[in-house]
């Protein structure tokens, strides 16, 4: 007998995928050239130079059986060491190998970080809008996920919300900054008032709350800023990160947990983590992108494209009436849909073969998303397009 539980999924499909796919079957029938699909946040720009020589270098020089085979349960001692290293030169914590663990991407580190600070029925808050994911990633632990409703202006944190939803079963707290879908960043007086409100709540319930901090958009902000680190702001923090966007290398699911040194059992985490893989076999990413990314450690793709895309759009956007908040980071922008019925919006626009995410996966509803992750060019082409989408319906 077949699972039911995933069996019922099939009929809950990613919308994200969903449109991605009608996005690829329009382009065959029209060239996808002509369709500007803003569907998918996949990175569109070539993987780091340097990436490319470290991985040339280490098949051509390194001993195949080495190179290839199994990693250690916790992932390659050496590339750990050097991960604590970078962290603890950018961060000022005192980071260690054995406070790392690599992982397969943000989704794997994730899936560690959950099981380690939950058991089933423990809640995990989140706050709207969030990666639809979530979901399943929470769920799918036995632990329940709760919906922080979200701050519809600025999409900081709904402190209002939060008082509602926090309770003495909240074991954990996951947040994104830089986040998808808003591209806000999460100011540091947000993340300051985050961590004083955490750790009045540990002490007042008795126990642990971990804040589980998704970053694979860490490396993607504009504007000359930077992004407030939360681990330096609460002791209890478990740091998921994933290489895919700062390297562009999503195909190759590699990415790492690194556990604040003050936290609770800081020092046994990731000994944790390896007895969690048994279970959910995320266990031994890959050996020879472990050690290439460890070659360019402090290096990223040229990401600066993401900027120049970002201005393009809020700027065509703005012009057009629409409100958004303007994106301190990520390759995502999330307009106020006009009229205030995403879905009807989203669907119309493809009229136009246009591509856009409705916000109702995200948590909260009238918005869309936009993965401006594409080629300027492209970009710059779709301004007059979703400008005609825009003036000649009555929404």
């Amino acid at each position: 007998m077949i699972n039911e539980k995933y069996k019922a999924m099939l009929s809950a499909r990613s919308v994200i995928r969903e449109l991605a796919e009608y996005a690829a079957a329009r382009g065959e029938e029209i060239g996808y050239e002509n369709v500007f699909d803003f569907s998918l946040g996949n990175p569109s720009v070539p993987v780091a130079e340097d990436y490319t020589k470290a991985v040339i270098d280490l098949h051509r020089n390194s001993d195949p059986v080495a190179l290839h085979g199994y990693s250690p349960s916790l992932g390659n001692t050496e590339v750990r060491g050097i991960v604590a290293d970078s962290l603890k030169r950018r961060f000022g914590l005192p980071y260690e190998t054995k406070h790392i663990f690599m992982t397969s991407g943000a989704a794997g580190a994730l899936a560690h970080a959950l099981r380690a600070v939950t058991v089933p029925g423990d809640e995990v808050l989140v706050f709207a809008p969030f990666f639809s994911e979530y979901v399943p990633y929470i769920n799918d632990t036995g632990a329940v996920l709760h919906m922080v409703g979200a701050d519809e202006e600025h999409f900081q944190i709904n402190w209002d919300a939060l008082e509602r939803e926090m309770n003495e079963k909240v074991m954990a707290v996951l947040i994104n900054s830089p986040n998808n879908p808003s591209g806000v960043v999460y100011s540091e007086e947000t993340l300051q008032r985050l961590s004083d409100f955490l750790r009045e709540r540990q002490q007042e319930y008795g126990h642990d709350i971990f804040l589980i901090s998704d970053e694979p958009y860490r490396e993607i902000v504009f504007d000359g800023r930077e992004v407030p680190y939360p681990s330096r702001y609460y002791d209890n923090t478990l740091s998921c990160y994933s290489f895919s966007k700062s390297l562009s290398l999503p195909g190759e699911r590699i990415g790492y947990v690194a556990v604040q040194p003050k936290a609770t059992d800081a020092d046994i985490f990731a000994i944790m983590f390896g007895q969690i893989s048994r279970g959910i076999g995320h266990n031994c990413p890959s050996s020879s992108v472990q050690q290439a990314v460890a070659r360019v450690i402090n290096e990223t793709s040229d990401l600066s494209v993401y900027e120049e895309n970002r201005n393009l759009l809020y700027d065509c956007l703005t012009g057009l009436g629409l409100s958004v908040e303007k994106p301190g980071g990520t390759f995502y922008i999330f307009p106020k849909a006009p009229g205030g019925d995403a879905v009807a919006f989203c669907n119309k626009a493809k009229d136009y073969d246009l591509i856009l995410v409705p916000s109702d996966n995200f948590g909260v509803k009238g918005f869309f998303r936009m993965a401006y992750c594409l080629d300027t060019e492209k970009v710059k082409r779709s301004l007059p397009v979703l400008e005609r989408f825009i003036r000649e319906n009555d929404f």
